[in-house]
């Protein structure tokens, strides 16, 4: 069964919530990709909607959202997501990952698209607290 670690942003006050997510709530973001926009539901989060804007599998590999699918593959980038130069014009070969969420993914990032009724310190503390 799979098991992701949501790290979702709130773009108005910049705080980032770490969210542990398994069971069919996961099974239902796999095939997801980056730039969709998913229901807060998945998240504890009722009544928002998040926006997928990358991950990392166990490894630390970035998803980018150029590749598509849920394979990895590996890229020969001069500058961007997964690679830096160290001087102007250099280039790598270094692994990525594909924009889809597959069951190797185990960090997804979210920004916060759309707001909910209540706060999201309140949604995410209620639900610490049921458990």
């Amino acid at each position: 069964m799979a098991e992701f670690k949501l790290v979702i942003n709130d773009v108005k006050t910049g705080k980032s919530y770490n969210v542990t997510v398994s069971g069919h709530y996961a099974n239902s973001l796999d095939g997801k990709n980056i730039g969709e926009t998913i229901d807060g539901v998945f998240a504890g989060l009722p009544g928002y909607k998040l926006k997928i804007t990358g991950g990392s599998d166990k490894t630390g590999t970035p998803m980018r959202k150029d590749v598509p699918g849920k394979k990895k593959s590996y890229l020969l980038l001069s500058e961007g997501l997964g690679f830096h130069e160290k001087y102007p014009g250099q280039r790598k070969r270094v692994g990525t990952r594909g924009s889809a969420i597959s069951s190797e993914i185990v960090q997804i990032n979210m920004i916060v698209a759309e707001y909910g009724p209540k706060s999201i310190e309140d949604c995410l503390n209620g639900e610490e607290k049921s458990e």
